[in-house]
């Protein structure tokens, strides 16, 4: 029972079960179980968030704190000022920040908290279950397994490489995960400082490889951005945090490097991305022939009894397995997304001070403005991270978070650059990496903060590992007080 009680008080536990449970919501016909579980998981939440305040005077002690403290009362005022039916829901977003900021992103406010078990914990376990759901998913396709039920639509999901996930885009942003966990598991520094099991070289080269092979199949532009900003991100450090200094003919030469090598990734991406394309839809369309080649040959064995029968007129339905090319039906580059973007301007109009708070995005697209979003699970969101917070909150708010991002960045980029201990062997540059190409990321998927889904919680869970890195080089800052002698840290600003 005290092992039980102890499970419930702890944060870690916590976050590596919702940050799980998150992922098997993505999963065909684990989703439906999944959200039940988040439900529970979500008030656990809650609790947590009021009795780590209660117990740590985590409000208090948040790097970057003050402007946590303004968007939060500015989503308060929000709220009032727009206050509808859809109060709950945007009630249910404002819980939903807290935990956000105070369970996952405030857990450098943890005492003696060793965060590197914890993220080693997490990585393994993405690394094996990806992997799993990546071969399943794999060999399906190629036995050409896929099948629609409800709203699951296995392996094929309109005309794009699904998996076992429900979203093709989901798909690319998990193998996206999936191989930055793996990169981060091949640091030695990051291994040494863990007291755990090490995972398997053969692990990490299948799950990279079933991971590309995902990502390039699923046809997922925003997340083909996220893992090439990703590299990008990661090359520009490994040029530019050099200890020994750097001339300005190693800079010019290094910048030059630098675009070749961007433009080398690119192209080279699209490339691979066409040739994977086409070689799995020869290898689809294969199977679809055989497919009609053998129902055609039971449609004739099951006609020539009834061949005289003049009046029963049977025909067989046609197969829906058609041909596969893995590319959006959609020809359009930004798949609606410049419709949605039309309507958020329109909504920010309304109220671009404070916002139109949260829960109100649908429903004042559909009294206010055209109606573009709807109550629908593909048209409620305007599939852009910053956007949602601006219309959110407005420029108030927008501003506020804005400030808030910039310290931590700026914060984070300092540690990476400019300490003299290098990070090249650790997991930090990994993490700044990924938070950095997260950001592109966020501007084509309903990404960064309002939604209750493994992408965004898998953002602030990297985002609280980065600021536990920041937490433990900056010390001096918790004994630096703001205003003379007043209890307020310099580390809240």
């Amino acid at each position: 029972m005290k092992e039980l009680k102890k499970k419930i008080k702890s944060f870690s536990c916590y976050r590596k079960v919702y940050i799980f449970t998150l992922f098997f919501c993505n999963v065909s016909f684990l989703q439906i179980p999944a959200y039940i579980l988040v439900a529970f998981l979500f008030c656990w939440g809650i609790w947590l968030t009021y009795y780590k305040q209660k117990t740590n005077n985590t409000f208090f002690k948040l790097r970057f704190g003050l402007w946590v403290w303004g968007f939060l009362a500015v989503s308060l005022l929000t709220m009032l000022l727009n206050f509808t039916y859809t109060i709950f829901y945007s009630a249910l977003m404002f819980l939903h920040i807290l935990i956000c900021f105070f369970i996952f992103y405030g857990m450098h406010t943890e005492p003696d908290f060793d965060f590197k078990n914890e993220l080693y914990t997490v990585a393994r376990g993405i690394v094996y279950i990806t992997t799993i759901a990546n071969f399943i998913g794999i060999f399906c396709l190629m036995f050409n397994i896929r099948f629609e039920w409800y709203w699951i639509k296995f392996t094929i999901y309109e005309n794009r490489f699904t998996g076992i996930y429900i979203n093709p885009n989901l798909l690319g942003f998990v193998s996206c995960v999936a191989i930055f966990c793996c990169h981060i598991l091949c640091k030695p520094d990051f291994q040494n400082a863990v007291n755990q099991r090490k995972v398997s070289k053969i692990w990490i080269i299948a799950c990279v490889c079933t991971s590309l092979f995902s990502l390039l199949l699923c046809d997922s532009n925003a997340s083909m951005v996220l893992i090439l900003a990703y590299m990008i991100v990661y090359i520009v450090y490994q040029f530019f945090a050099a200890k020994d200094g750097l001339s300005p003919a190693k800079v010019t030469m290094r910048i030059v490097a630098l675009v070749l090598v961007g433009t080398f990734l690119v192209g080279s991406s699209l490339m691979f991305r066409e040739i994977c394309q086409q070689g799995f839809a020869v290898t689809a369309k294969t199977y679809s022939l055989l497919d009609e080649i053998t129902e055609r040959e039971q449609s004739d064995t099951d006609e020539q009894p009834k061949q005289n029968d003049s009046d029963n007129n049977k025909t067989v339905a046609p197969s829906d397995k058609g041909p596969i090319t893995f590319e959006h039906e959609n020809s359009n580059i930004d798949s609606g997304r410049f419709k949605l973007y039309r309507e958020s301007l329109d909504l920010f109009k309304i109220s671009p001070v404070f916002g139109i708070s949260n829960g109100n995005i649908v429903f004042y697209s559909q009294e206010y403005a055209n109606g573009t979003l709807k109550y629908t699970y593909h048209n409620n969101d305007l599939h852009n991270g910053f956007l949602t917070i601006l219309v959110s909150t407005g420029v108030l708010g927008f501003v506020i978070f804005g400030i808030f991002g910039f310290r931590f960045a700026k914060h984070a980029a300092q540690h990476l650059f400019l300490q003299k201990k290098t990070f090249k062997n650790d997991a930090y540059p990994c993490m700044f990496a990924f938070l950095s190409a997260y950001l592109f990321y966020a501007l084509f998927e309903k990404a960064l903060l309002y939604d209750i889904s493994f992408m965004v919680m898998w953002f602030w869970l990297i985002m609280g590992y980065t600021s536990c890195y920041i937490a433990k080089f900056e010390p001096m800052l918790e004994t630096r007080y703001l205003f003379h002698q007043k209890r307020l840290h310099r580390s809240l600003l």
